[in-house]
C-alpha cells in the first residue's frame, strides 16, 4: 500500500461524502477530485466502500461527460439518500423563514452562537441533517448564503476542533494517523480559528503523521 496514496485517496472519499456541508459544493470539490486523483490515488479508491463510485464519477468529469458543478444522479453518495430520503422536501412556512432569517441574522461565530442556532426549532426540524436540509432551503433566498457560509465555517472549526482533541486523547493506530494525515487540509484550514490553542493543537496533529512515510 502507497501510504501517501492511500491518505490522499481517503481525503477525497471524506469530500465526495461530504460534499453537502462544504461551501461550494460539487464545483468546489469536483475539481479537488481532478486534480489529486493520479493513478495510485485511483487504485486506492477501488478498494474503499464506495470508492468505485467516486473513480465512476473522476472519470465523468475528466471525459467531460459530467459538468464540474454537477454529479450523476446515480453517482451520489449514499445513493442520493441524502436528498431523497433524509430531506425530501425542504418547505418552510412564514413563521419558519422568520425563525430562520432571525436565527441567521443574529448569529455570533463561536460556541454559544451555535448552540443557539442549533437550538432553533426550524433547525432541530431537521435533526442530524440540518446543515443539508437548511442549505437547500435558502437556496430559494441567495442572499442570506453570505451570513450562513459563516454558520457552515463555524460548524466545521467547531466539529473539528472536537475531533481533533479526541484523537490527541485517545490511543493512536496507523488508520487513524491515515484519516488525520488525509484530513489535513481541512484542520488547517480551521484551527487556526481557534488562535495559539488551535495552532498547538494543529502541531500535535502534524506530530501524529510525522511517522506515516
Amino acid at each position: 500500500m502507497n501510504t501517501k496514496s492511500s491518505a490522499t485517496a481517503l481525503k477525497l472519499l471524506n469530500l465526495y461524502r461530504q460534499e453537502h456541508v462544504i461551501i461550494g459544493g460539487w464545483a468546489a470539490v469536483n475539481q479537488v477530485f481532478v486534480a489529486q486523483a493520479n493513478d495510485d490515488v485511483i487504485r486506492e479508491l477501488k478498494n474503499m466502500p464506495t470508492g468505485k463510485s467516486l473513480v465512476q464519477h473522476i472519470e465523468n468529469l475528466r471525459s467531460g461527460k459530467t459538468p464540474m458543478d454537477s454529479i450523476e444522479r446515480d453517482l451520489m453518495p449514499y445513493g442520493g439518500m441524502m436528498l431523497d430520503s433524509t430531506v425530501p422536501s425542504i418547505k418552510l412556512d412564514d413563521n419558519q423563514w422568520q425563525e430562520l432569517e432571525y436565527g441567521i441574522d443574529n448569529f455570533t461565530p463561536d460556541q454559544a452562537g451555535l448552540e443557539t442556532f442549533t437550538a432553533l426549532g426550524v433547525v432541530q426540524k431537521f435533526g442530524t441533517e440540518w446543515i443539508t436540509a437548511i442549505a437547500d432551503a435558502i437556496n430559494q433566498k441567495p442572499y442570506l448564503r453570505d451570513k450562513w457560509n459563516i454558520i457552515t465555517q463555524t460548524y466545521n472549526a467547531y466539529r473539528l476542533w472536537n475531533t481533533a482533541n479526541e484523537i490527541i486523547a485517545t490511543p493512536i493506530s496507523e488508520r487513524v494517523r491515515g484519516q488525520v494525515q488525509a484530513d489535513m487540509p481541512e484542520y488547517e484550514t480551521y484551527l487556526p480559528m481557534f488562535g495559539d490553542a488551535g495552532m498547538q493543537l494543529l502541531e500535535k496533529l502534524r506530530t501524529i503523521i510525522s511517522s506515516l512515510k
